[in-house]
């Protein structure tokens, strides 16, 4: 459980040399802190994440938004698709910022569960980075994502495990079935019928938020 008063407030991440933006929004008393991990082209401005994050808030639960890459990392990266892909890279930012997250919280005396919520390649990462993590990071839940960009990690992550999948996203859904098979850890594959990968349909999104949300109380 977290204990801490609530917060609401943008965030600077330094780390090592680097700086990083983010969001963070803690209730009172909160089940955990969900930290969301975004693909390639988005930032902590993403609508989608933003939305899901906001229905977690609701359900008590604290959320994190950060920009994986900085400005000048994201600027190659639209030139040259140099970090999008690059699994073990983003995994690795996203331990950096993990870890960072946790000493705060220890600096203010305050316990911490982590979950991950990931979208496209981001989703990936927070597999590999999960593995790190044994009973601190809970729960990760996919959203549309690419577990199968993580394969060597897929049968060691020790978290249990949600993918969600568009119905009629068909070439990510086959990619989410046959990464599913080699998770080991408590998992199951969540499928919004009618859904493509953007989740932009009538009430797709909002049945997204309802499903993860279920998913990390469950955990936390």
């Amino acid at each position: 459980m977290l204990d801490n008063q609530i917060e609401n407030e943008s965030v600077t991440i330094d780390l090592n040399g680097i700086r990083l933006y983010g969001f963070l929004k803690v209730p009172k008393d909160a089940l955990g802190l969900v930290i969301f991990v975004h693909g390639s082209g988005s930032s902590r401005f993403s609508r989608r994440n933003r939305a899901v994050a906001d229905y977690l808030f609701k359900k008590n639960m604290g959320t994190l938004l950060f920009d994986l890459l900085t400005e000048k990392e994201e600027e190659y990266d639209q030139l040259s698709a140099g970090y999008r892909f690059n699994i073990p890279f983003l995994a690795g930012r996203l331990m950096e910022v993990t870890d960072w997250m946790i000493k705060k919280f220890e600096a203010e005396k305050k316990n911490i569960f982590i979950g991950y919520f990931g979208a496209s390649t981001g989703a990936a990462a927070a597999i590999e980075a999960a593995v790190e993590y044994p009973g601190i990071v809970k729960a990760i839940v996919s959203r549309g994502g690419r577990p199968d960009l993580a394969a060597l990690a897929l049968s060691e992550v020790k978290a249990p495990t949600l993918l969600i999948v568009g119905g009629n996203d068909t070439e990510v859904l086959s990619l989410n079935q046959s990464a599913w098979r080699s998770i080991h850890a408590p998992k199951e594959l969540y499928i919004v019928k009618g859904a493509t990968h953007l989740f932009e349909e009538p009430g797709a999104l909002e049945e997204v938020a309802r499903v993860a949300a279920q998913w990390f109380e469950k955990y936390f």
